[in-house]
């Protein structure tokens, strides 16, 4: 149904169901959906909740990355992906378009259960190290972005406009 529709049409959904955690630590936020016009379909509002999966991570990111390079630190050039979610296509290039970097999806796209199964398998001796486990992970695809940064930027800003209305006192 997202993939139906080219973009959002200007709706922008923050799902604050039970407040917003970080970046924002607004526990008192409420789920919100804004631009809605009469042209406005539900594909645009699915399109608007799958996009602000990617919105609330590239915040949270983009504050990481301020702080890493306040503190000395190098700046993100790649983001890892993994879990049920990273299988949606236009999930991940919305991710990468906003963030302005690549993203990357493991082959096997449940990493925990497998980090488990590594590090079972380098309790019983079946791996020898780290090092080992490190050059069995692969790739399946990289996302590269293919949104401007201007028009990257300015949808990030319409972004914390909705949280900032999500987050007004009722």
């Amino acid at each position: 149904l997202a993939e139906s529709v080219p973009d959002a049409g200007g709706v922008m959904m923050v799902p604050a169901f039970t407040g917003l955690g970080a970046p924002y630590w607004q526990p008192d936020a409420r789920g919100t959906i804004t631009g809605l016009t009469r042209g406005s379909t539900l594909a645009h509002i699915a399109r608007a909740a799958l996009e602000s999966i990617a919105y609330q991570s590239a915040a949270l990111l983009q504050a990481m990355a301020r702080d890493a390079v306040a503190a000395g630190s190098v700046p993100v050039t790649e983001l890892r992906v993994d879990g049920g979610a990273c299988v949606n296509d236009l999930l991940m290039q919305f991710q990468s378009d906003l963030l302005g970097i690549p993203v990357v999806r493991p082959a096997v796209v449940e990493t925990t259960a497998l980090g488990a199964a590594y590090l079972a398998g380098l309790s019983s001796g079946v791996y020898a190290s780290t090092d080992e486990l490190s050059r069995l992970w692969r790739a399946e695809r990289r996302f590269e972005p293919t949104l401007a940064p201007a028009r990257a930027s300015e949808l990030m800003q319409r972004w914390e406009h909705a949280v900032r209305q999500a987050t007004l006192a009722p």
